[in-house]
């Protein structure tokens, strides 16, 4: 079972969670928000959307604690099963109400210093070329790479989840980046650089 930099299991946070103890909150969060966040990002495209979902679902999760069940899968499946139900939630508009969200009239003008618009289609561009890459990807290959560079995993941790050889994994990502180099190449992504 995976443990934290102070030893903490997911069990001993499943336990800590459920006494209401503010801890377990703490150490879930550590845990999997980067893995949760990559998550969130991958089904919404939205850096901001996927930031809200996190926040939303921690904060569900915190309150429904006592309904975790261990028999019933792993903290770690509980956790991307909440974050993939929120997303899907946001994309299909639900809960807007709840959020009280408005939307912002076309014709509204902006104020202040803002961001750079082109930067932001030129990084929504590339953002959009990457996951197409990801996609190309088996299943195996895309898991490893999502999970080291979206859900700061180390190889060796992977290779545990996995229950695999570390070489492996090793293995897989450096296939898997070759592969991603390949299509970012002939997309011409990297003409130029």
């Amino acid at each position: 079972m995976a443990r934290l930099m102070g030893g903490e299991t997911d069990l001993d946070i499943a336990k800590a969670l459920a006494a209401g103890d503010v801890t377990g909150l703490a150490w879930l969060y550590d845990r999997y928000s980067s893995l949760a966040y990559s998550v969130a990002l991958r089904i919404l495209g939205d850096p901001g959307r996927a930031e809200d979902v996190v926040q939303d679902t921690f904060l569900k999760l915190w309150h429904g604690a006592d309904r975790f069940d261990a028999g019933r899968g792993s903290l770690r499946t509980w956790v991307i099963t909440s974050v993939r139900n929120r997303s899907i939630d946001y994309l299909r508009g639900r809960n807007a109400h709840a959020r009280k969200e408005q939307e912002i009239p076309l014709e509204a003008e902006a104020v202040g210093p803002g961001s750079d618009p082109w930067r932001e289609v030129a990084h929504s561009l590339e953002r959009n070329l990457i996951l197409e890459a990801l996609a190309s990807l088996p299943a195996e290959q895309r898991q490893a790479v999502e999970l080291a560079y979206f859900g700061g995993y180390f190889h060796r941790e992977i290779a545990e989840m996995f229950q695999v050889p570390l070489s492996t994994i090793k293995g897989r990502m450096r296939l898997a980046l070759e592969k991603l180099h390949s299509y970012l190449r002939a997309k011409g992504y990297f003409d130029g650089l």
